[in-house]
């Protein structure tokens, strides 16, 4: 029996000796393992020490694997959460139209785009202050909105493309109907009507009616409507931005004539009764004042000409025309 004993022993010892073997050529046989193993690691633990930061690594492998997947199950979620949010935001604007009105309710504010260089409509006072018929007329009508007026002020030939780039709700600068603006623009319905005036220095003897423009030169805001009126009539425009500076070259010879309206002229004239000039002509049919926005603002619009018809009605808007025109220019009557 202790034969048999001693004989499975040697085998084992026989089938083992190839592993030991193998084992002491991997480590070295009994050096300081700094090769096999790494830096710092005891004689003869090296393979121990990879086999269990393998497997450490394994399960670390396995567990960041199973993170990841979990993060990207789980980012995927709030992805898909973000995008139904986003689409029942896009949904709820949709159903009223993706209007502006309620971004403007929401941000408690329309912002409103303004020259402030343009008297009695928009311009400062002497303490510096923004007023002016428009500059009124846009705080009514926020008022009527239940928001506050904010004004950007701007050149006339940037309002549209400030609001064009969203940095404004609307321009309420005394803005008339065109055809080219109604390709991107929808109007409210009109809150003045004003003629168009055509005035020349006070010895000009060669300009007395509109068809006299052919040939002349005329001051003008050269992407106003006035400005196309001008040219229609065969005028070369002179660029200016101001009633004050329209005056100056008329004054001094660089321009024969400027039209705008006959409440900008009056409003100019009563300022400097002594100003060497004079008003000729009015334009048969009269021009009027409308509040734009871009399209696709159905409520937008409604809302603004329900705030115009409060205004007319309660005689708010006949009392802001007197205090800046001294006349009323919000009916056709």
């Amino acid at each position: 029996m202790e034969k048999m004993r001693k004989n499975r022993l040697w085998k084992l010892g026989m089938t083992a000796a190839p592993a030991i073997m193998a084992a002491c050529l991997l480590v070295g046989c009994g050096g300081d393992g700094k090769e096999s193993a790494g830096e710092g690691s005891g004689a003869g633990n090296g393979e121990t020490s990879q086999a269990e930061s393998g497997a450490d690594a394994d399960s670390e492998a396995g567990s960041g694997a199973g993170e990841s997947s979990a993060d990207a199950e789980s980012g995927a979620e709030e992805s898909s959460a973000d995008a139904g949010s986003e689409a029942a935001a896009d949904n709820g604007e949709a159903s009223q139209g993706g209007d502006q009105l309620a971004k403007i309710l929401e941000a408690g504010k329309i912002v409103i785009g303004t020259e402030g260089t343009y008297s009695p409509n928009s311009y400062h006072d002497e303490s510096g202050k923004l007023v002016g018929f428009d500059v009124e007329v846009g705080e009514k009508i926020a008022e009527k909105l239940g928001v506050e007026a904010e004004f950007f002020e701007a050149e006339w030939d940037s309002l549209f493309s400030s609001m064009d780039a969203g940095r404004i709700d609307t321009v309420i600068n005394e803005v008339e109907y065109s055809d080219e603006r109604a390709l991107k623009y929808d109007f409210s319905q009109p809150y003045t009507y004003i003629h168009g005036a055509l005035m020349v220095k006070g010895d000009n003897e060669e300009i007395k009616t509109f068809e006299d423009l052919d040939g002349k030169k005329a001051a003008q805001n050269l992407t106003s409507s006035w400005g196309k009126m001008a040219e229609e009539y065969g005028a070369e425009l002179v660029s200016v931005d101001a009633v004050a500076q329209t005056v100056d070259l008329l004054l001094t010879g660089r321009a024969d004539a400027t039209l705008n309206v006959e409440t900008a002229f009056s409003d100019y004239l009563k300022k400097n009764p002594d100003a060497d000039v004079k008003v000729v002509a009015l334009t048969e049919d009269a021009s009027s004042s409308l509040v734009p926005v871009k399209k696709g603002n159905e409520e937008l619009l409604k809302a603004i000409n329900e705030a115009i018809d409060e205004l007319r009605a309660s005689g708010e808007l006949k009392e802001l025309s007197e205090k800046y025109f001294g006349m009323d220019v919000t009916s056709q009557e």
